[in-house]
Parts: structure tokens; C-alpha cells; sequence
């Protein structure tokens, strides 16, 4: 297996890309009547630092707000880590020491009766003893306050998300001619978390194998059913490529499918169809997922349609926005998620059939080009 080649435009993001986000994200605060952020560790502070401090009981938070320089709060023993972030140098560092309150600390860099936006991670502990010392402050949700605070993502951005789309779409290739038939679900799984380390992922966050009876439960963990021909198998798998996500779903069949199955496929394969082609700027987001679910509705499958028809993919594999019907956000160009409609029956078989797109100045592009007939595995 030969790994694919490193792309030029997936260079290191400089501090200079860091500060512009942290700008951006403070000012995002105040046109929506915050009073800041405050970003504890996870894929926020990632995305506006590029720090990813393991989060423990120990403070770690960033605070923003428009006319402020951003700080990031750290325990003392994580500063030297913190400091060599590759967007140290667009912020302070404030640290603490165990046996200090780093609420107190923190505490200043607040005002004191403002609402905050807070990261959705954040744990209960440090809220509530920043609250403690600031009782007449307010907070909410990012989900609530910016949903789509990551969700436009930047050239440099897209071409991570491409290559780690072109990253899948090549173990999805290798992975049609591996054994299916007489192994166990988790030995395939095995196989497709191993072709998306070869294919440059640093990181695989999933790898489902649903075969037969198990393709109809859609976050079906792969286990030790061993794989029958006859069975039709949904492949569903991703992770991290350049700190940017992955995720693909292709149905296959072992040996050759029945006609209602073939005939469920199709279904399937006209439904994403007709979500991707939904995808244009100034469409809501539940224009894609109506778009799907019509087609399978037509079919007499609505009922098998159980989920939404897609959510966005960044720095984590699932985030905003969400392609469900009530979900009226505008699809601007740069916004990157999947679509993947899917129809489940019950103690039999399932299909799905997903790719990443990305929304462009006149319609929609996909970063997943494998084929979408189904494919018969041995």
C-alpha cells in the first residue's frame, strides 16, 4: 500500500490565520450581543489556537472579546506547551499555579455582569466556579449563541477537507478487495481503520461495518458477526487528515443482490443524489434534507429514514451546521457537510450512501468522488 502524496496548500496554518480567527470569533461576540467567549479545550480552541491540551480538572480557557487581546488561561505547568501553540504568539498567556483559584484569576479578564458565549465542552466544574466568583454574569451555549462559528471554512481549509476526502475515498477503493464473506465485521473494520492511516489520517474516529440485519441499525458498532454472502454490508468510516475530518458511507453487497435490494440501492442513490443537488447558496439547510427525503418518501421508505439527512464536518467530524427539516441557516459558500440519506429495514438489511460537499458560488462541490453503485465484494 503506498500512501498518497502530501498536498503543497495543506501547509501549517501561521499565527497570522490564528489571530484572524480569534478577531473574527470576538467581533462574531459582539455583533451577537455578547459580552465575549470563553473556549475551553476541544475542537473550538483548536480551531482559533491551534492548542490541544489534554482537558482535565486543571482551567484551561480562552477568552475573547472585541476590543481586547485575546488571553488564554493555563495551568503553570502547561505553559511551556501552551506557549509553543501555533497561535501563541497572537495572545497572552496568563498561568496559575495548583493551589491557587484560577477562577479568580480569570475573573478580570470578565465583565462582570456580561453574557457569555462558552464553548459546549466546557466542563460544569469550571462554569460554575466562575460563577462563583461573578455571580451576576450570564451564559450560553455556543450551539445556541454561534452556531456556525466554524462552519465557512477558508481555501486552505477546504483543500484539507478535500485531501482527507480523496484520503477516504481511496481506502474505500483498496478496501473492495479484501475478503468479506466468513470474516467477522471487526476484522473489515480493522482493515479500513488500517487503509486511512496508510492514506495520511493521523487520527480514525470510526469505522462501521453493518452487515446483513446490522446494516439497519445506523450507528451499528462492528462486532464479531461473521459476514455471509448474501449480505449486504454498510460501510460508514472516517477521522482526521491534516487535523481536518473524513467521512464516507458506501453500501455493498456480498455476491449478487436480490432485486428489492438492488431496487433499495437505487432508491438510496437517486435520494443523495437529490440532496446534493439542493445544495446552493441562499438554500436553507433543511432544503437538503427535504430534497432526500422525498425521494425515499415517494419510494413508500419515508418511514425508514431515521435520521437527518446530514451534518458538518471541520476539525471534528460531526459539528454545525445540520441538513434537518426546522434547520432554516442559509448554506453559504465555504460550509462543508455531508449528505447521506439512508433506509433501514428492520432485522434484514440497510443502505446508506454518503459524501462530504462543500457549498461554491453556484451550487455545490464533492469532496467524496468514489462510486456510488453498489460495489459486490467476495
Amino acid at each position: 500500500m503506498t500512501p498518497d502524496p502530501v498536498h503543497a496548500d495543506t501547509a501549517p496554518f501561521t499565527t497570522a490565520d490564528y489571530a484572524a480567527r480569534m478577531a473574527a470569533a470576538a467581533q462574531s461576540a459582539a455583533d451577537a450581543g455578547l459580552a465575549g467567549l470563553l473556549i475551553a479545550p476541544g475542537p473550538d480552541l483548536t480551531h482559533l489556537t491551534g492548542y490541544r491540551p489534554v482537558d482535565t480538572e486543571r482551567l484551561t480557557l480562552l477568552v475573547l472579546a472585541a476590543g481586547q487581546d485575546p488571553v488564554l488561561v493555563v495551568p503553570a505547568l502547561e505553559a511551556p506547551d501552551a506557549a509553543k501553540a501555533p497561535g501563541a504568539g497572537a495572545l497572552t498567556l496568563r498561568d496559575w499555579t495548583d493551589g491557587k483559584n484560577p477562577y479568580g484569576i480569570t475573573a478580570p479578564l470578565l465583565d462582570v455582569t456580561g453574557r457569555f458565549g462558552v464553548s459546549d465542552n466546557t466542563w460544569a466544574l469550571h462554569l460554575l466556579g466562575l460563577q462563583g466568583e461573578l455571580p451576576t454574569t450570564s451564559y450560553t451555549p455556543l450551539t445556541d449563541a454561534l452556531p456556525m462559528l466554524r462552519a465557512v471554512k477558508d481555501e486552505r481549509e477546504l483543500a484539507r477537507l478535500a485531501a482527507a476526502g480523496e484520503a477516504a475515498d481511496a481506502a474505500y477503493a483498496q478496501i473492495l478487495h479484501v475478503p468479506f464473506a466468513g470474516r467477522r465485521e471487526s476484522d473489515v473494520a480493522a482493515d479500513l481503520a488500517d487503509l486511512l492511516r496508510v492514506h495520511g489520517h493521523s487520527q480514525v474516529d470510526f469505522t462501521v461495518v453493518g452487515s446483513g440485519p446490522n446494516g439497519a441499525n445506523p450507528h451499528h458498532e462492528a462486532g464479531e458477526r461473521v459476514i455471509e454472502r448474501g449480505d449486504m454490508v454498510v460501510l460508514d468510516f472516517g477521522g482526521l487528515k491534516h487535523g481536518y475530518g473524513s467521512d464516507i458511507s458506501r453500501t455493498v453487497h456480498v455476491g449478487e443482490p436480490t432485486p428489492e435490494e438492488q431496487r433499495v440501492h437505487d432508491v438510496v442513490r437517486e435520494a443523495q443524489q437529490a440532496g446534493f443537488a439542493a445544495v446552493r447558496p441562499g438554500a436553507a439547510c433543511q432544503d437538503v434534507d427535504r430534497a432526500a427525503r422525498a425521494v425515499i418518501t415517494e419510494f413508500g421508505y419515508g418511514e425508514r429514514f431515521i435520521h437527518r439527512t446530514g451534518h458538518g464536518i471541520g476539525v471534528t467530524t460531526h459539528e454545525p451546521p445540520y441538513m434537518i427539516e426546522g434547520e432554516e441557516q442559509p448554506l453559504l459558500p465555504g460550509m462543508c457537510f455531508s449528505v447521506e440519506p439512508g433506509i433501514y429495514l428492520p432485522d434484514r438489511f440497510g443502505v446508506r450512501i454518503e459524501d462530504i460537499v462543500t457549498v461554491t458560488e453556484d451550487g455545490g462541490r464533492r469532496l467524496n468522488n468514489a462510486p456510488r453503485e453498489m460495489a459486490i465484494v467476495d
